[in-house]
């Protein structure tokens, strides 16, 4: 048994003196984004500080709370909170839960994010669904030994967001009248915002908005052959000549403000699977 296997058993068997529960859907979510959680229909809150191995939410807005309930009739796990590799985390610490999630029997992964916007079309509080990525986080949560049992080594990333969960996003969100845009997120380490020349570089090689997070556990999701939808929202404006400074918490009240709307749909979308 490697380490990181037998990391994950740890983190199972501790879950399941908690609980019984057999989720088939995870959420992950995002700065300022841990409202779906009123949604739920928790049996069960763990703190993250409880869970063997799992590492500690340290970021403002993100909880560290482990919540076992339903959502829209489905029994689900979700992440009040996440880890980010700037936190000073490994990859492999970023992306534990995603691995905890799957031994628990969780296939479908809804992940959230607050984003930077750098396509000029959309505006601050929009929703965007991720068509695909870019990670410039300069590493890969697949490094190192690959433990055959959890996924190949080299895992195929033609479509780490599942086009029929994406399509069926759009639906949703078409039935009740929310505007989603659609486009690519690239990953980069933080945690200091982008210079304008970096905004340049970056919606140069084809990115709409820039985050810190998602790529990571996206990655290992695909590893483990999980369905994946990824939705960010745009929380600030980075338009390279028209550049204005941005404040944590400006970031939080926009995500804050878009988040009833994303709560509507992931809780639909969740209904539908």
């Amino acid at each position: 048994m490697t380490p990181l296997r037998a990391q994950i058993d740890d983190a199972v068997k501790f879950l399941r003196t908690k609980t019984s529960a057999a989720p088939s859907v995870g959420i992950i979510l995002g700065t300022g984004l841990g409202g779906l959680v009123k949604e739920i229909a928790a049996e069960i809150v763990i703190d993250y500080s409880e869970i063997p191995h799992f590492p500690v939410s340290t970021v403002e807005s993100h909880k560290g709370k482990l919540i076992f309930g339903t959502l829209g009739g489905k029994s689900i796990v979700a992440m009040q909170g996440r880890f980010h590799y700037y936190e000073g985390y490994t990859m492999q610490q970023v992306t534990f839960p995603v691995r905890v999630m799957k031994a628990l029997g969780v296939n479908t992964l809804l992940i959230s994010n607050a984003a930077g916007g750098m396509n000029p079309l959309f505006t601050k509080g929009d929703i965007m669904l991720i068509t695909d990525h870019i990670n410039l986080l300069g590493d890969n949560p697949l490094i190192g030994h690959n433990d055959d049992t959890l996924g190949p080594r080299f895992p195929d990333m033609t479509e780490p967001y599942t086009h029929e969960l994406i399509a069926l996003a759009e639906k949703v969100a078409l039935d009740q009248k929310i505007r989603l845009q659609k486009g690519v997120f690239v990953a980069v380490s933080g945690p200091n915002l982008e210079t304008r020349a970096e905004y340049r570089f970056l919606r140069g090689i084809g990115a709409d908005v820039v985050g810190m997070s998602t790529v990571p556990e996206v990655i290992v999701a695909a590893h483990q052959s999980m369905r994946v939808l990824g939705f960010s929202i745009m929380t600030d404006e980075c338009f390279p000549d028209a550049l204005k400074p941005v404040s944590l918490q400006e970031v939080i009240a926009v995500a804050n403000a878009a988040e009833p709307k994303l709560t509507s749909i992931m809780k639909e979308v969740v209904a539908r699977l």
